[in-house]
């Protein structure tokens, strides 16, 4: 994430990671590049992950795919957030702890500086270190 430019994103803003705006992430047509907008979707996905569950004692996540929808091309600094049901995350969290592995999907959005969103889902599979995978 350093290699690539990933920034930390505020908390009180919604957003999880942010990619600032580069022409060194643009593609052929002068927009953001597609594996940029992946990479800010997995690395968003993954603070997602470390902000609910970096505390559960030898947790250790893996991606397992990611699916990517892209509506409008997007420009400028995209960012990365997750509106994930808090229920959903405690469910997860008590799967986690009690059965000692998960696999999870985190939806995603990737938004540009104009509000254009370009939508993925991220696929973990989550370890507590116990489980034999």
């Amino acid at each position: 994430n350093q290699l690539i430019g990933l920034e930390s994103a505020a908390p009180e803003d919604g957003f999880l990671v942010c990619l600032p705006e580069n022409p060194k992430y643009a593609n052929h047509l002068g927009t953001v590049h597609g594996s940029a907008l992946l990479a800010v979707a997995e690395a968003g996905s993954g603070e997602f992950l470390l902000r609910n569950f970096g505390h559960i004692k030898g947790f250790v996540p893996v991606v397992r795919k990611i699916e990517a929808k892209f509506r409008k091309p997007a420009s400028g600094r995209v960012s990365s957030r997750c509106s994930l049901a808090q229920d959903v995350v405690v469910g997860w969290a008590s799967e986690l702890v009690s059965r000692g592995r998960l696999s999870a999907s985190i939806p995603i959005e990737v938004v540009d500086s104009k509000g254009v969103v370009v939508s993925a889902v991220v696929e973990w599979f989550i370890s507590n270190g116990n489980a034999n995978a």
